[in-house]
């Protein structure tokens, strides 16, 4: 567990809450991983960011995402990022964002023999992708049968890359990343969605907009484009 005490409060007009707010997310490089003691990533990095901006307490765990999900749905003062909003979270969380703006793909390992030109064609092969995972619901919604599903990001990567399933969802900002290391391929796009941090239904709702505010501020000073660039990413391709 990584813990920050921000003193920006002593500075700047701040709200008093009795506990500080925890964040989960999975361990899903670049966006969000593990390094040695060290949580980093680029979503990671907005989120230090934002809460230093406000001076509020916080913690950020790495976990499975299924626990993740469920604890920022559950337990009071918790949220999880960065979380695809679409039309069935919407109501279940209060929203901060985007962190984000991605296109979730399809991709194979090179020679696997997988083609498919579009999601139709798609639909005959086996899928892999994370319990509760929202890729999970779009390929359910899509009408993908065959799912293979385990419980974290790395299980599917390794089951792919041992020829144990066809294909697997992956944001296209991490695939330019993982095709310089990986012998992996685009077959066609899945979905595209603003990704965020998503905070339990009961989430004060003025720190939820200060919140929202720092973000704002971080992406129209054109710093989130410069932390997806140090890791490699460009939002504007």
């Amino acid at each position: 567990m990584k813990k920050l005490l921000l003193l920006a409060c002593l500075a700047l007009p701040c709200t008093a809450y009795a506990q500080s707010v925890t964040f989960t997310t999975e361990d899903y490089a670049p966006f969000n991983y593990r390094e040695g003691k060290e949580i980093k990533g680029a979503t990671v990095e907005q989120v230090e960011k934002v809460m230093a901006a406000i001076g509020v307490d916080y913690t950020i765990e790495i976990m499975p995402w299924a626990r993740a999900f469920t604890l920022a749905r559950t337990a009071p003062m918790t949220c999880v990022f960065a979380t695809a909003h679409n039309g069935a979270r919407d109501p279940l969380f209060k929203w901060v964002e985007p962190l984000l703006i991605d296109r979730n793909i399809l991709i194979t390992r090179k020679g696997s023999g997988v083609t498919a030109s579009n999601l139709d064609e798609a639909k005959k092969y086996t899928v892999g992708t994370q319990r509760e995972d929202y890729t999970e619901t779009i390929l359910k919604e899509k009408g993908f049968a065959k799912l293979d599903v385990a419980s974290d990001f790395n299980a599917t990567l390794r089951k792919l890359l041992g020829g144990r399933i066809d294909m697997m969802p992956i944001s296209e900002l991490y695939f330019e990343k993982l095709k310089v290391d990986q012998p992996v391929e685009i077959v066609t796009v899945l979905s595209s969605q603003p990704m965020g941090i998503a905070c339990e239904k009961n989430f004060p709702a003025d720190l939820l907009a200060r919140m929202q505010a720092a973000l704002d501020k971080l992406i129209a000073d054109g710093d989130q484009k410069q932390i997806f660039l140090k890791y490699g990413m460009n939002l504007s391709e």
